[in-house]
């Protein structure tokens, strides 16, 4: 992707303010091991193109009034890696694989501290970095993960309070299935606004919510169909390949990010899309 000229990159200082005044650039590769090694030791910082900033952080490239990412770490595959965790082992469930099933309530520690804890510490992370898109997706994900965890747990009577003296059965009761899809109907809302802005980013980014947003849409649609008394597998089921889909661009989102994390030789593409779809104020400079 061509570099703005008008914007500076992003860099990431690695020997202090006293250092000297050179950069090694994440994206030359004919450096020999030792030295990169060297030029990581004693240069001032690491120039970051947008496209790499895009692919590491999930947002389009901004400018922030101090030097905090050059201090901090990339949050973004703690929170990946939350999401991962939690998503790819509901949708085995949802795919029945292994005689799984229960909505996936064996793993509800999962749903709590992988999917909702790190998700929301990585959503904070974004925020002190100054990354608005991924702190707001991260954090939403993060309280979805909770959310779904705290409904499968019985402390806090989420379905058995609909059906109290059959507290085993009570998530197949009716009237819960079909104020439960509700809010699957508006988890599939809200990624699709994310799908949309993600089009600033990356086609795998795009890819993960244009999955989700179909995904939560049989989860409602499986959850209504149990209200009116039946129990539609076949939504279950293509709930459960359309995020295991998800799962697979999710794991790959973050190999990437792990490779780029640590300067490995190998760029894997991602699909930018930020050179098709210019931000505004991009637009303003070139007028």
């Amino acid at each position: 992707m061509p570099v703005n000229n008008n914007t500076p990159d992003v860099e990431k200082d690695h020997a202090g303010s006293g250092s000297l005044n050179g950069g090694y650039d994440l994206h030359h590769d004919h450096h020999d091991e030792d030295t990169a090694l060297r030029r990581l030791r004693t240069a001032g910082s690491i120039s970051i193109s947008p496209e790499l900033f895009e692919k590491i952080y999930l947002s389009p490239k901004n400018r922030v009034s101090n030097n905090i990412r050059s201090t901090f770490g990339n949050p973004t595959p703690l929170a990946l890696v939350g999401f991962l965790l939690s998503l790819t082992p509901l949708s085995n469930v949802l795919l029945g694989w292994r005689g799984a099933g229960g909505l996936g309530a064996a793993e509800v520690g999962a749903y709590f501290f992988f999917g909702g804890l790190l998700m929301l510490l990585g959503g904070l992370l974004e925020f002190v970095l100054g990354n608005t898109f991924p702190f707001v997706v991260f954090g939403s994900f993060g309280a979805f993960w909770f959310t779904f965890g705290a409904t499968l747990t019985p402390s806090f009577n989420a379905s058995i309070a609909y059906d109290p003296t059959h507290p085993a059965a009570a998530s197949s009761n009716p009237t819960f299935a079909s104020t439960f899809a509700f809010f699957h109907v508006y988890m599939g809302v809200l990624c699709f606004v994310y799908m949309i802005v993600a089009l600033r980013t990356n086609i795998v980014f795009v890819g993960i919510f244009l999955t989700l947003v179909c995904a939560f849409g049989c989860l409602a649609a499986y959850f209504f169909e149990i209200g009116q008394g039946h129990v539609n597998l076949q939504l279950q089921h293509a709930a459960g390949g359309l995020t295991f889909v998800t799962c697979l661009l999710g794991w790959y989102l973050f190999f990437v990010q792990l490779l780029a994390a640590v300067d490995f030789p190998l760029n894997l593409p991602v699909g930018d899309l930020s050179r098709f779809i210019r931000g505004a104020s991009e637009r303003v400079k070139a007028e």
